[in-house]
């Protein structure tokens, strides 16, 4: 019987029935799956070239910014938006299933991918179209992987569990980069070829050996919560999507009436879905859950650090490929596979913290790895501010270092302190917010780091490039047009990998002195010119990155009293423990806290909820 519903969960297995290893076999597979996703958010980021140039698309043109945005973006706002709603369909018709069921989406989208045979717009729109199916694939996974997890492993070993499966999403976003440098030169389908036996692998893997042991709770579904989510949050992150593409004479959309209504409208519409859900029997988004501190406090943390983090890899990688790699001697289509493989500091970092803390944490609380991990985040954001733009590699390797060994330090311990926090019917819409919460942190990241950077170069960049073109002999009439052109389209040519000046000047370069033409294309004028503006426009980006950190640590420093070590958990049906860990007998098993308040604050609870509370009774009647 599940306790939190009063309502039978037939055909559940007891965990006695699965063996002491089935927690190690969800970690493995969700893990795999979690490695799969992240590795194909960010293959395509490198290879964009390289599919833009097989479907005979150049994406620096304006009619086809917007197939270049939604190629990345695509995937993102997909996953923001499904993955509340994936995760409450687990909650009520089991979380492997939902589970599954991603993994056989994915698999198929990415063949879809492969198999790629239009050109032009239409292979394009292709493409994005199916990018957007392995979104909805990637939902499921990122929605139900942690309540997976939470489900299968005691309270005092989920900190290692999560703090695995969170290297293997750090992990894959930087072997993303990597692969997508190595296999979209040989050909760009194999981009996405690489994750089909992966995901047909796990497809087969995760029906036969992954078991629903967590509490099954049947409700109807919240229709109009789900509409009113869905419809206000893609207003927002299409309103930002657009608004980093230029508008009438400005560098930017942000003025634009379709985008100020897209970002307005979304806003108001889930404030009208907040009010719904508060009213509806079984809401979408149980705000419910907010009450307990931990959940509230960890994601507001969580959002913060995210903000943070996000697009300053973005940044990073412009710097890298606009700058400091032709300065010592890359050509820029080299730079965005060594772009990925300078910033594997930044991977080392978060490697070597994320599962020690996470087994740290579950032996002496989460709270001071969460406050400590977003302060030495601020920290490392704060010493790039001091780091010329042509570094010494050696002290910006350190810094990214340490700047991931801090989002290391944070990342496990803060998601099982939000998810030890609630009950545990609900963990699937948990994870669910938690990875709505993470998902749309990125875009808006993105969104805001872009426009701080292109705020900071608009204001230096069109001076600069005026009289460095006009010195190179470029006529001063066409050196101004140039300089007036929107920064967005420097630094998308930078990303990509492509000569910004090469694309900026075009046919103009074949009425330049062949020297002055070779060396305004070279591997020095473009860094020497841009390297004023582009440090005012880090100055600019790093500084709210410095605030969001900062929110992070006091957040963070709000969940509660510190956690001491939690006890393992005994058997029961609807905790995450494993059969034997406790070697109780049936009369003994105990029930988990019937609603939050329980959980987070009873006597014999974890402090501010870092377990639901369990209540031990003779007359326990085996489930």
């Amino acid at each position: 019987m599940n306790p939190d519903s009063g309502q039978v969960s037939a055909g559940v297995p007891e965990k006695a029935e699965l063996g002491p290893h089935y927690k190690w076999i969800a970690l493995s597979n969700t893990t795999l799956g979690v490695l799969m996703v992240t590795i194909n958010q960010s293959i395509v980021l490198i290879a964009l070239p390289n599919i833009f140039r097989g479907i005979g698309l150049n994406p620096l043109s304006p009619d086809n910014t917007s197939y270049l945005l939604w190629m990345f973006m695509g995937f993102l706002v997909v996953s923001a938006v499904l993955v509340v709603s994936f995760g409450r369909l687990g909650d009520m018709f089991g979380r492997v299933r939902m589970y599954n069921l991603g993994f056989a989406v994915f698999s198929v989208a990415s063949i879809f991918l492969t198999v790629t045979w239009q050109h032009g717009t239409a292979g394009a729109m292709w493409l994005i179209i199916w990018r957007i199916v392995q979104g909805i694939g990637g939902a499921f996974l990122f929605a139900n992987s942690t309540a997976i997890l939470t489900d299968a492993f005691p309270a005092n070993q989920r900190g290692t569990a999560l703090g695995i499966n969170s290297i293997a999403a750090i992990g894959g976003s930087f072997l993303g980069l990597l692969l997508g440098g190595v296999l979209g030169p040989v050909n760009w389908h194999l981009i996405f070829l690489v994750s089909a036996p992966i995901g047909a692998f796990g497809t087969v893997w995760a029906y036969f050996m992954l078991k629903d042991i967590g509490v099954r709770k049947h409700a109807r579904m919240d229709w109009w919560g789900n509409i009113l989510f869905a419809v206000g949050l893609i207003a927002i992150l299409v309103g930002i999507t657009y608004g980093l593409q230029p508008y009438g004479g400005h560098a930017m959309g942000w003025t634009s009436p379709f985008v100020l209504s897209a970002i307005l409208g979304g806003m108001v519409l889930l404030v009208i879905f907040a009010f719904v859900e508060t009213k509806v029997p079984e809401p979408l988004f149980r705000i419910s859950l907010f009450k307990i501190r931990a959940f509230a406090a960890g994601n507001i943390a969580n959002l913060m650090l995210a903000l943070g983090r996000g697009g300053m890899q973005f940044m990073l990688i412009i710097w890298l490929q606009g700058i400091w790699l032709p300065l010592h001697g890359y050509s820029f289509s080299q730079t965005p596979l060594w772009a990925g493989i300078y910033l594997v500091p930044l991977t080392i970092g978060f490697l070597l913290s994320a599962p020690l803390s996470g087994v740290l944490s579950d032996r002496f609380g989460a709270k001071g790895f969460t406050t400590g991990g977003a302060l030495l985040t601020a920290i490392t954001f704060f010493l790039l501010l001091f780091v010329p733009v042509n570094f010494s590699y050696w002290e910006f390797a350190l810094i990214i270092a340490l700047n991931g060994f801090g989002s290391g330090l944070f990342a496990s311990p803060n998601r099982a302190e939000m998810m030890n926090a609630v009950p545990a019917s609900q963990r699937g819409a948990a994870g669910g917010m938690i990875a709505t919460f993470m998902n749309t942190s990125f875009v808006l990241s993105i969104g805001i780091f872009f426009s701080l950077m292109v705020a900071g170069l608009s204001s230096k960049l069109p001076g600069a490039l005026s009289s460095g073109l006009t010195a190179q002999g470029v006529p001063a009439a066409a050196a101004t047009q140039i300089s007036h052109l929107p920064p967005i389209g420097v630094l998308f040519a930078a990303f990509l990998g492509y000569n910004p000046m090469q694309q900026l000047l075009g046919p103009l370069l074949g009425h330049l002195p062949a020297g002055h033409a070779a060396y305004v294309t070279g591997r020095q004028f473009f860094p020497h010119l841009i390297t004023a503006p582009f440090k005012s426009g880090l100055g600019v980006a790093f500084a709210f990155a410095i605030a969001a950190s900062l929110i992070a640590v006091v957040a963070s420093a709000l969940t509660g009293r510190r956690n001491q070590a939690a006890p393992a958990e005994p058997l029961g049906a609807e905790l995450a423990a494993v059969a034997g860990d406790a070697g109780l007998e049936p009369s003994e098993i105990v029930r988990p806290a019937k609603d939050a308040s329980e959980a987070n604050g009873s006597p014999g609870s974890r402090g501010n909820g870092h377990s639901p509370a369990v209540t031990k009774s003779a007359g326990t009647e085996p489930r």
